[in-house]
Formats: structure tokens, C-alpha cells, sequence
């Protein structure tokens, strides 16, 4: 697995890890800075050029602190509605931040061209999580919230790892997960409303509808 894990710099590997990254910041953007990050700096991988800050100790510190807050608060009905409506504004860009780092050390166009598509990649799945959310937490119960937490926990790991060792298989499942996100904001398209309308009131100062929490 290392051997495979420590060509990182080929192309194909480099593609999916930038769109891994977009994909996985909707869900969990701390997650995937640190776990890239403590990839190359235990030299497991490789990293790309623009993305080797990830590795610096200060960075890991801060996306490990601020990964252990996001995996409690993802799993507190109505907490996770707020964090996510915070996330908004920090998500996308930071997807297609790390997506452009990927591919554009040595291409301006490069860049711009994995900064729109990661930041695509991550508003997808952000909508998706929130809308998700949205439908789970009307349930008075909070254990299928922490179950779709842990199962977005699970999701991203595997992303991450698959893109680094298996980057056609990625591509596949990347597909899939953005063909099955379509389906659930069409059919989840009344949360969907509600998730706009109160990320919309939230910024503008006013608590977040109960059916989000």
C-alpha cells in the first residue's frame, strides 16, 4: 500500500487527489487538510508542490484541533445545522483552494481551471450534506443524525484513500456519489429550500428554523 500511496506526484494520482479534496471540503474540509497533510509529512505520499504547506506542523495543529471540534459538533442535532451554515463561506473556497494547490504549481490555467471545478466538487457535496441533514434532524431522536455523521466520517476516509491508490476506481465512485447527490437534492428539494432560506437568515442575524436543527 505505501508503495502505491508514494507515486502520488503521477498524473492520474494528482488528478484524483484534487478532485478528492474539492469533494471531500463540502463534507469535512478539516478532515481532508489533516489527514493530506499527515500523509506526506510521514512521507507516505508525495505531495504536489502547492499543496506541502499542508504538511507544516502549524497547519496540522490547527486542522487536527479544529477536525476534533468538527467531529463532535457534526454529530449534535441542530449544533451541526449551525456549524454547517457557518462552513458555507469557508468550504467551497477552501475546496477549490486545495484543488488548485494540486494542479497549478506549475500552470496558471491549471489552476484556475482545478480552482473552479474543486470549488464546484465542494459546493455540490455541502449542499447535499446540508440538505441531508435538514431531512435527518426532523427526526426527535439523535441517533440517526450521529449515524449519517459517522457514515460522512467513513465516506471521506475512503475518498481520500481511493484517490491516492486506485485513482480510475475513484473517478467511478466519484461519479456515482455525484449522480446519488442530484437524486437526493431533487428528491429532498423542499430541505433544500429550507436549508437556503435559513443559512439566508442566519447570516443575516436571525436564528436558524427549528426544521434545520
Amino acid at each position: 500500500m505505501l508503495e502505491s500511496l508514494g507515486n502520488l506526484v503521477d498524473t492520474p494520482q494528482v488528478l484524483a487527489l484534487a478532485a478528492a479534496l474539492g469533494w471531500a471540503s463540502g463534507f469535512r474540509l478539516y478532515a481532508a487538510v489533516f489527514l493530506t497533510g499527515i500523509a506526506g509529512w510521514m512521507n507516505w505520499v508525495d505531495l504536489p508542490p502547492g499543496l506541502q504547506v499542508l504538511e507544516h506542523p502549524g497547519v496540522l495543529a490547527a486542522s487536527g484541533f479544529m477536525l476534533f471540534a468538527e467531529f463532535f459538533a457534526d454529530k449534535i442535532p441542530y449544533v451541526d445545522s449551525i456549524w454547517d451554515a457557518v462552513h458555507t463561506v469557508i468550504r467551497i473556497p477552501a475546496g477549490a483552494a486545495l484543488a488548485a494547490g494540486a494542479l497549478g504549481a506549475d500552470s496558471q490555467a491549471m489552476g484556475w481551471i482545478a480552482a473552479i471545478l474543486g470549488g464546484s466538487l465542494a459546493a455540490t457535496s455541502h449542499a447535499t450534506k446540508m440538505t441531508t441533514r435538514a431531512a435527518v434532524n426532523t427526526s426527535p431522536e439523535p441517533f440517526s443524525n450521529i449515524a449519517v455523521s459517522l457514515a460522512e466520517d467513513g465516506l471521506v476516509v475512503f475518498m481520500l484513500w481511493l484517490s491516492a491508490t486506485h485513482p480510475v476506481a475513484f473517478a467511478i465512485a466519484l461519479i456515482v456519489s455525484l449522480v446519488l447527490a442530484v437524486i437526493l437534492l431533487v428528491v429532498l428539494v423542499k430541505f433544500l429550500r429550507k436549508v437556503v432560506s435559513g443559512v439566508g437568515a442566519f447570516f443575516k442575524g436571525r436564528p436558524l428554523p427549528r426544521e434545520l436543527g
